[in-house]
C-alpha cells in the first residue's frame, strides 16, 4: 500500500478516510493493510497494474473530493438488543461525507460498554452474493465485559449459534456492491443475517 499527500478517500472496505491506496493498480482506497488483504478476492478481479495504463493517465493527480457541508439523514436499521427477544427495526443517522464517499453511520450511541467494531457481510445463504451488503456493527468486548447473551440472535439460530453473542448487535444495509451508501435495512435481512451468525465460529 501507498500514500497520496494530503488527499482523504474512503476505505473501500469500512469507509474510513484514508490516503492509502492499492499501490498495484493506485484506483482503490485502504485505511489499512488488513483491509487491503481482506478485500483482495474481490479487488484481485479489477486490479490492473499502473504499468498497463497509459503513460498520461498514470500520471495524472488523483482529483480530491471537494467537501460539502450536508445535513444528516436516516435510514432503517436492524438492531439486535440483548434483552429483547425479538430484533427491532430502527433508525439510524447518517452523517454525509465528501462527494462519492460513504456517509458516516452514526451508530455510537448504540454501544454504551464500548468502541463498536463492524465487519461487512458480502454473502448470505448458500454462500451467495449479497446484492446489498449488510454492514454489521458490534463490540468485541461485552461478553468480556460482563455484557448478557444477545437473546434476539439467540432466538433467531434457534441457539444453534457456535458464537455467544452478546451486547448490542446493529445492522445496515449498503445500496450496492459498491458501498458508497446506505438504504433501509429490515425483516428480509433476517435470513442473511442468521445464516452469518450460525457460520461465524
Amino acid at each position: 500500500m501507498s500514500a497520496a499527500p494530503l488527499i482523504n478517500y474512503p476505505c473501500t472496505v469500512c469507509c474510513r478516510a484514508t490516503s492509502m491506496w492499492c499501490s498495484r493498480c493506485q484506483r482503490v482506497w485502504y485505511c489499512s493493510p488488513e483491509h487491503l488483504q481482506n478485500d483482495w478476492p474481490r479487488h484481485k478481479k479489477e486490479c490492473v497494474p499502473t504499468s498497463a495504463v497509459p503513460e498520461q493517465q498514470r500520471n495524472a493527480a488523483p482529483v480530491p473530493i471537494q467537501v460539502q457541508p450536508q445535513q444528516l439523514f436516516s435510514v432503517s436499521a436492524v438492531l439486535f438488543l440483548p434483552e429483547e427477544e425479538r430484533p427491532r427495526i430502527i433508525v439510524v443517522n447518517c452523517q454525509p461525507q465528501s462527494s462519492g464517499a460513504c456517509p458516516v453511520p452514526l451508530v455510537r450511541e448504540f454501544f454504551p460498554r464500548g468502541q463498536p467494531q463492524s465487519v461487512v457481510l458480502t454473502q448470505g445463504l448458500n454462500n451467495e452474493p449479497l446484492r446489498f451488503p449488510l454492514h454489521l456493527w458490534y463490540c468485541p468486548i461485552s461478553l468480556a465485559k460482563g455484557a448478557p447473551v444477545n437473546r434476539a440472535i439467540h432466538r433467531i439460530t434457534s441457539g444453534a449459534a457456535p458464537k455467544p453473542w452478546s451486547g448490542p448487535v446493529l445492522v445496515l444495509k449498503f445500496n450496492g456492491s459498491r458501498r458508497q451508501g446506505y438504504t433501509d435495512a429490515g425483516s428480509n435481512d433476517l435470513p442473511a443475517l442468521s445464516s452469518y451468525f450460525l457460520a461465524y465460529k
